[in-house]
This record gives structure tokens, sequence and C-alpha cells, in this order.
């Protein structure tokens, strides 16, 4: 697809955010969306020869509307201003972790891991790193996922969760809210292919965090 056809398309909607003009332009978006969902095909093939997880996907259910529930916000823009993909065992809105792709004018990412685990899912997610520190670190710290991602990011707690002392070599970790791969993209002059490239090689070095999280998830 046209990736900066997409951007230019988000950037516009981004300043005419009302429905008269959604509806003037709905003959672009329909076949913007039509081509996510084929790129949304081509990366569910390429990821499954290294992670047979998403090989049952159905490319329609991974992507997202492009309207917004403005039911509970003060920003009532009807449409979202950007574009996304979600990957993981299950579909997307399972607890399992997976690869996240988001098209946005400026502020694109690919991103992995676990975002904001329902309270369960976050104790078993600390008690695996509590019981497997080193595995853990061996997993963050290797060199393919520094290269990509720097660090593990997501939201951190002060002071140690209930039930986890100071002392804890883990515990900088057990602070985490969320466990996640991220990768900023540069959006200037991208392409379908650069797209394509850039995912495959962040979802490979992230797929280590997905089995680990995965792993305390399924207990």
């Amino acid at each position: 697809m046209e990736i900066q056809s997409l951007l230019q398309f988000l950037t516009n909607l981004q300043e005419n955010n009302h429905k008269d003009w959604f509806d003037l332009n709905r003959k672009e978006y329909d076949q913007l969306r039509a081509d996510w969902i084929q790129l949304a095909a081509n990366i569910i093939k390429q990821t499954a020869d290294f992670d047979d997880d998403v090989l049952e996907l159905d490319p329609k259910k991974c992507i997202f509307r492009i309207n917004r529930d403005v039911r509970f916000s003060k920003n009532k823009a009807p449409y979202k201003n950007n574009f996304g993909i979600s990957l993981s065992k299950g579909g997307k809105n399972t607890d399992f972790c997976g690869y996240y792709i988001h098209l946005q004018p400026g502020e694109s990412f690919i991103a992995g891991g676990s975002y904001q685990p329902m309270p369960d899912k976050l104790a078993a997610i600390r008690q695996e790193i509590d019981y497997n520190l080193e595995e853990f670190k061996s997993i963050i710290n290797h060199k393919e996922f520094v290269k990509h991602f720097g660090t593990l990011t997501g939201d951190k707690l002060q002071r140690p969760p209930k039930g986890y002392d100071t002392e804890n070599p883990a515990i900088e970790y057990i602070k985490h809210k969320g466990f996640l791969a991220f990768l900023k993209i540069d959006d200037k002059n991208l392409t379908e292919k650069e797209l394509l490239k850039h995912c495959l090689s962040a979802f490979k070095a992230m797929k280590p965090l997905n089995d680990f999280l995965n792993r305390a998830i399924l207990g």
C-alpha cells in the first residue's frame, strides 16, 4: 500500500475530524482500509515463519475501527487519527502478549509485550520475573533487544508492590505495571517495504519477551 497516502489521509482527518468531511472522503478511506488489511495479511504470513501463534489470525480482525468511542471522553472527535494492527494469540482482545503496529503522522511506532495487564496477570508476571530473574535479564539485555528497543519500558510504581521487599534483586522490574518493547518509527518517506522490514526485524527481537510473559499469563 502507499504508506505516505495513508499518512496524508490521517493528517487531513486530524484537521477535519467531523462526519461531513469523512463522508466526502469515504471512498479513499475504504481503499486505504482494504490496503491495510492486505498489509496485515502479509505481516501475519511472514511473522508466522517464526511465531506460529499468529498463523490462524484473520487480518480483518487484527485491525481497529476508525470510529472513536466518545461516550466517556471529553474529546468528542468522532474518528481516530491512526491506523493500527495487533497480532496476538487468540486475537486482539485476549490477554496474550503479541505485536502491535501504530501508524500516526509523526507518532508511528512498533511495540510488543504487555501494556496494562489485569491485576491477576500482573501478579503472575511479577512472580515469573521474581522466580526467573536471570532468564528475564538475559532477554531484555540481549543484543538484538537492546539494538531495537534500548531497554524495557512501561509505567512503574514508586515503591515495591505488596509482598515484595526493597532488597529483592528483581525489584526494579517487579515495580513495572507494564512490560513493553517500544520502537519509534520515522514515518517520513516510509514505504510499505520499509515498514514490513522494520516490523519483522522488531518482532523477532521482541518474541522472547512475549514468550516469557505469555508463559506467566498461562500459569
